[in-house]
């Protein structure tokens, strides 16, 4: 029987939901945001958002089935997941927020494409992922239907140059946290959001605080531990889930149909009306998608000795034997080394295929 690890377009199906789902939640996130600002200071509400995702992360392990492990950060992850924090989850919403403030809300949803465009930049240029034509094409209609899509009201207003510079360093500090992100992404995705969010949310709440930040209203506190869980903690944990299979500029790719999934949102829950600028954007992200759903990527590689622990089934890349009493479940979750391994078969950027390709491979 062939291996699901040899199929990169079974193994894509279910990332590729997890990165939409991941870029709906936190579409939505952005005008509610928005609105909470009217009652919350920028850094508080950032503190709050964040809290409530660690809180409600760590809620849910707590609560998940007794002694499972999805996946152990190990000594060399913390360097990168502590970069992630800052970047991510520090100085990323700190900007957001504060660029929002003096940049009306098209302008600011246009600068948010450019998250994509240094995360793919990023991985593509100083992470080496590979990419291949099909995929940077896709990538390109994927960011020009964002484009359209939040550039179609653009007369309507932009905003200060501070605000807008804001805006893209926020997108910056958010490329680099997604690749940083996923030098740890076969851990528990659980364990890594949550670290995220109680880090960045007792930091936040701490600077608004000696900011002369006051006691928050009750109902504008409420609404933001609960927009943080969905909007930044589940959709942190999708975007991990996510990384695994496709990599930083896959992924991110997907993630910038935000603006597109929250318009959708807005037209069958709100009843507004379907735009010429929602149907282009739509079929432009679609052929984005499709792109890179058919993309077949395939060269003799060589895997070295590799140890980590991440939930898996034992195919082509886990071969290995157990030194625990084992009944067969699977997936299951531990510790297992990789041997050195010279082989072909067609595969995405994924925890297990991290590298180098001569040019044309």
């Amino acid at each position: 029987m062939t291996s699901l690890i040899h199929n990169p377009r079974m193994r894509a199906v279910p990332a590729v939901w997890y990165a939409l789902v991941s870029a709906a939640l936190f579409g939505a996130s952005v005008p509610l945001s928005k609105v909470l600002l009217e009652a919350l200071a920028p850094n508080l509400l950032a503190g709050l958002l964040y809290l409530g995702s660690g809180l409600g992360l760590t809620l849910l392990r707590l609560l998940g089935p007794g002694g499972r492990t999805r996946g152990r950060l190990a000594a060399g992850d913390w360097p990168w997941l502590g970069a992630a924090i800052v970047c991510g989850g520090v100085l990323g919403p700190l900007l957001l927020l504060y660029g929002l403030l003096a940049t009306s809300g098209v302008a600011a949803a246009l600068l948010l494409n450019l998250e994509t465009v240094f995360t793919a930049l990023l991985a593509w240029l100083a992470f080496r992922e590979n990419a291949g034509a099909r995929v940077v094409i896709g990538m390109v209609v994927i960011v020009a239907g964002s484009v359209v899509l939040s550039g179609a009201a653009l007369p309507a207003g932009g905003g200060s140059v501070a605000g807008m510079l804001a805006i893209a360093g926020a997108c910056l500090c958010w490329a680099l946290d997604n690749n940083f992100t996923r030098r740890v992404a076969a851990a528990d995705p659980l364990v890594v959001a949550a670290s995220k969010g109680l880090v960045a949310g007792v930091v936040n709440t701490a600077l608004a605080a000696a900011l002369g930040a006051g006691v928050p209203p009750v109902a504008a506190t409420g609404a933001a531990l609960l927009l943080g869980f969905g909007a930044y903690g589940v959709s942190l944990v999708l975007f991990v889930l996510a990384l695994r299979d496709l990599g930083v500029a896959r992924t991110s790719a997907y993630f910038s149909t935000a603006p597109f999934l929250g318009a959708v949102v807005a037209v069958v829950v709100l009843g507004e009306p379907v735009s010429p600028a929602l149907g282009l954007a739509g079929a432009l992200m679609g052929l984005g998608v499709w792109l890179h759903l058919t993309e077949r990527h395939s060269h003799e590689h060589r895997h070295p000795a590799l140890d980590h622990s991440h939930e898996h089934v034992h195919d082509a890349h886990h071969s290995h034997r157990h030194d625990f009493e084992w009944h067969g479940e699977e997936p299951h979750t531990h510790p297992h080394h990789h041997e050195p391994m010279v082989h072909e078969h067609p595969h995405y950027p994924d925890i297990h295929h991290h590298h180098a390709h001569r040019r044309g491979a």
